[in-house]
């Protein structure tokens, strides 16, 4: 057990002072860890004090909207998350009294905790003996012993999961598991580790040999998926928009964009104004302009390029008829409300430079 001793030694010396680790309460603990997934410390950390001043405790969280949660989510990304996080919050408060799970098991049945997360609750809130592997994990763990498997297998995930439990210290797991995961975000770190001062590097196998740039090992990449949003900034009078919820089975579900036409391949700025000007035959159209310019947003696997067509009518009346056209989720709401709707980052962007047009929201 020396390199466990050497890593919480390590880690008593050099841990970072974060929230999340001045507490034993398994909802703040989960919420850290639901916001930290692939999220940076410093991002994430706000995140996390916004959304422990507005919801303190499950039952807050519990309590809340979608709409809300989503809202306060605005900006993080993956918004799966975050309809997880509501609908666990209110299982938990229905199904067990508002208190967390104690067995391991229990917490893997809950909507958005995998192995991950319940090993870091397990560990963190109730010192249970349950590691937990996330990416720092991996990378230290995999140059540490000189593993040549693709880090992103399900075999790797299996073997770091066999390593870290072998190395756990029953008898404070929370602080191992914090341990392995800062050590790998501060010295074993992706770029330009810091292998001359480390205190395993005569034991690292990838730094006896070499092969600290080489491992860990991955896999192809799946390459990206193009896609073209086409918005329709449908507004009236300089006072009225509209809005559209997205209930699909996609990117961004519950957050708000526009109406719009999806294409696989870049159209061109006519080819798009003539296919809204179609949907809105028979609607008074006072002018139909492209608002400069493309937003691009990179997603895993996909990106995304936003363009947006300003198309505004010469009366407010129209706009109900104009978004039955594009269904029952588009709405007609007042310009100066759209900061309460939850957007996704690329449209986030595009109303920062919108909204600073002089004659809206007067």
């Amino acid at each position: 057990m020396i390199f466990t001793q050497t890593l919480i030694g390590w880690y008593n010396s050099n841990k970072r002072k974060l929230p999340w680790r001045e507490t034993s309460d398994p909802y703040k603990i989960w919420l850290s860890e639901i916001i930290l997934q692939q999220t940076r410390i410093d991002q994430g950390q706000k995140y996390y004090l916004k959304f422990i001043e507005k919801y303190p405790d499950i039952s807050s969280l519990a309590s809340a909207s979608e709409q809300e949660v989503l809202k306060l989510w605005q900006g993080l990304g993956y918004y799966s998350r975050a309809r997880n996080l509501l609908i666990t919050a209110r299982l938990i408060t229905t199904n067990y009294n508002g208190k967390f799970p104690v067995d391991h098991d229990e917490l893997l049945k809950l909507k958005g905790i995998g192995s991950y997360t319940a090993a870091a609750v397990s560990s963190l809130a109730f010192g249970q003996a349950y590691p937990v592997v996330d990416g720092n994990v991996t990378r230290f763990l995999s140059r540490y012993y000189g593993l040549r498997i693709p880090a992103n297998s399900t075999g790797s995930k299996k073997e770091m999961r066999k390593l870290a439990q072998a190395t756990i210290d029953p008898c404070h797991p929370g602080i191992y598991n914090q341990a392995l995961m800062e050590f790998g975000a501060l010295v074993c770190t992706p770029r330009n580790p810091v292998c001359e001062s480390c205190i395993f590097k005569t034991e690292c196998k990838a730094y006896q040999q070499d092969l600290v740039k080489v491992i860990p090992v991955r896999s192809d990449r799946i390459k990206s998926k193009m896609r073209y949003f086409n918005y329709a900034v449908i507004v009236a009078e300089e006072k009225w928009i509209c809005i559209k919820k997205r209930t699909g089975n996609d990117i961004w579900k519950s957050l708000y964009d526009f109406p719009l036409i999806e294409k696989v391949k870049k159209p061109t700025i006519k080819a798009v104004a003539f296919e809204f000007s179609e949907k809105l035959k028979g609607t008074e159209i006072r002018s139909l302009v492209q608002y400069p310019p493309e937003y691009k947003h990179v997603l895993t696997h996909q990106i995304i390029v936003g363009r947006f067509f300003i198309i505004e009518l010469y009366q407010a009346h129209q706009l109900k008829n104009v978004a039955a056209r594009f269904g029952s989720d588009t709405k007609v709401i007042r310009i100066e409300e759209i900061n309460r709707f939850p957007v996704p980052k690329l449209i986030e962007k595009f109303l920062n430079n919108y909204l600073q047009t002089p004659q809206l929201l007067k």
